[in-house]
This record gives C-alpha cells, sequence and structure tokens, in this order.
C-alpha cells in the first residue's frame, strides 16, 4: 500500500501541491537509472487523484481549517477498490 501526504497551505491549495509531487516524483522517475517501482506506484496514485478528485470540496474543506489557524494534511492511499484511492485528512491547531 503507498501513502503520500500532502499539505495544502493559504497559498497553495491541494490541487497545486498534488500537481507539484507529481511533478517531482515524474523528475526522479525520468532522472533514475533503474526502475523504482515504489515511485511508479507513487506516480500513478498522484495521476488518478488529480484526475478524480473533488477538488472544490477538498479546498474548501482545507481553506476553513487553514483560515481557523490550523494545518492541513491530505493523506492519499492506495486502495483496490475504485476510484484507487481513498483521501484522509488530519488537522493540526498551530501553536
Amino acid at each position: 500500500m503507498i501513502e503520500i501526504k500532502l499539505e495544502p497551505s493559504p497559498s497553495s491549495c491541494i490541487e497545486t501541491v498534488a500537481k507539484r509531487e507529481y511533478e517531482r516524483v515524474l523528475s526522479m522517475l525520468l532522472k533514475g537509472d533503474r526502475e523504482d517501482r515504489r515511485l511508479e506506484e507513487e506516480l500513478e496514485l498522484l495521476r488518478l487523484f488529480l484526475e478524480s478528485a473533488d477538488f472544490g470540496r477538498l479546498r474548501s474543506i482545507s481553506e476553513d481549517l487553514l483560515l481557523d489557524g490550523r494545518r492541513v494534511e491530505f493523506i492519499l492511499k492506495s486502495t483496490d477498490s475504485l476510484p484507487g484511492y481513498e483521501v484522509g485528512i488530519k488537522d493540526y491547531k498551530e501553536t
């Protein structure tokens, strides 16, 4: 099972953070000399998420928490059921 943590901020929404992570993982794969199965699985998980997530709803959830002074973390986990992933949300009060 693959797990990816994405942390939006007031200046970068969850969709932007996911796109940046996708580009980072893709760049690592393209620079690599050999196959890296874990990175390939991470790239696929991010692709599925970017293609099918309801970013309007996710942005709404995270923006409300961020405006309340909380730190937000989305946790993507691969699954065998459609759409191929599940999303968990953690929030932490900034101190």
